[in-house]
């Protein structure tokens, strides 16, 4: 049995030779390119002549690359995209709190110019909650016995008055504010000096005056503190009026007027640390109730009374009086 190669491989010569014979080649044309530089044509000819299938070679890779890159860069903008809404979130609220803080600060400076304009020594009190009482305009600050805070101070802002300090505790301070229904404070128009009381009008967030109706009130004429009370420093803005209520029916007249401080507008607020030894207080609740309890027992006592002094005035007869004429000596 004789084994033989295919027909195929017996074509030409031999493997060995063809190798040897083609690094020969290679080596020579190395050699002659490098010495000669004379197949720099013959490179580009071959060059141009195989761009074309070196692009279709390359075409599924570049494919494949797009692809990838295509889903890499997708994911990679909402990646980013959800870090600059975020971002953005940030930043809305760092601005939010700088336009707070600014507002805040200007705010602060401004009381800082109203404690050098007065003579007063003051405290700088922050607003922590207002009173639970839904009925009354109270609010609580930060100072208390402990900074020198005591019954009956005023408290203002750059404006001009909040209200009055009404209850004191070693830290915290209670003040009720002018548009209280039972806070009261005496004023004078700037403008002619005329001299009354203001009082609060409750949850309006107005003040009233009462005046008679021959007083030179003007709407928009400014309201200050007259200082007689020993309280309330004189000068101090208190309210602008802003509506005068003629009633024929009454020698009063009621004027409506707005408060010139921002009750509702800052959280900080100065106390002035007047001296309060001498100054009428405030009264509290008990004795507010003691009060309101003796005027009605008085009421009714002279309520009793009256009946009994008619019932007199008529048991005195009517011939009295000739009786008195005739036994007078003549």
């Amino acid at each position: 049995m004789q084994y033989s190669p295919p027909p195929l491989f017996k074509q030409g010569a031999p493997a060995r030779v063809k190798v040897v014979f083609f690094a020969f080649l290679a080596i020579f044309l190395l050699v002659v390119d490098s010495r000669l530089k004379s197949l720099a044509l013959t490179r580009q000819v071959v060059g141009t002549v195989l761009y074309p299938l070196q692009m279709v070679a390359v075409l599924p890779r570049d494919a494949v690359l797009r692809m990838s890159g295509y889903f890499v860069s997708t994911s990679g903008l909402e990646k980013e995209n959800i870090s600059l809404k975020r971002q953005q979130i940030s930043n809305a609220d760092a601005l939010q709190q700088n336009t707070q803080l600014a507002a805040e600060n200007a705010h602060l400076r401004k009381l800082l110019d109203a404690r050098e304009r007065l003579p007063i020594k003051s405290v700088l009190g922050e607003i922590i909650y207002d009173a639970r009482d839904p009925f009354t305009r109270k609010i609580i600050l930060d100072k208390g016995l402990q900074h020198g805070v005591a019954l009956s101070q005023p408290v203002i802002d750059d404006l001009g008055v909040v209200g009055q300090v009404t209850r004191v505790f070693p830290l915290t301070s209670e003040v009720t504010l002018l548009t209280d229904k039972n806070q009261a404070i005496p004023v004078q128009i700037a403008r002619n000096g005329i001299r009354s009381v203001v009082s609060g009008r409750g949850q309006s967030g107005f003040l009233d005056m009462r005046m008679t109706t021959n007083a030179d009130v003007q709407n928009g004429d400014m309201l200050v503190t007259s200082g007689i009370d020993g309280v309330y420093p004189a000068g101090l803005a208190v309210a602008k009026v802003v509506q005068v209520e003629n009633k024929a029916s009454t020698t009063f007249e009621n004027v409506l007027c707005t408060p010139v401080a921002g009750i509702d507008r800052h959280r900080q607020l100065l106390i002035l640390l007047v001296a309060s030894d001498n100054l009428p207080r405030p009264d509290t609740e008990e004795v507010k109730a003691k009060k309101e309890k003796l005027n009605r027992k008085v009421t009714r006592d002279a309520a009793r009374e009256a009946p009994v002094v008619e019932q007199k005035a008529l048991d005195v007869p009517k011939d009295s009086s000739k009786e008195t004429i005739k036994d007078a000596p003549k």
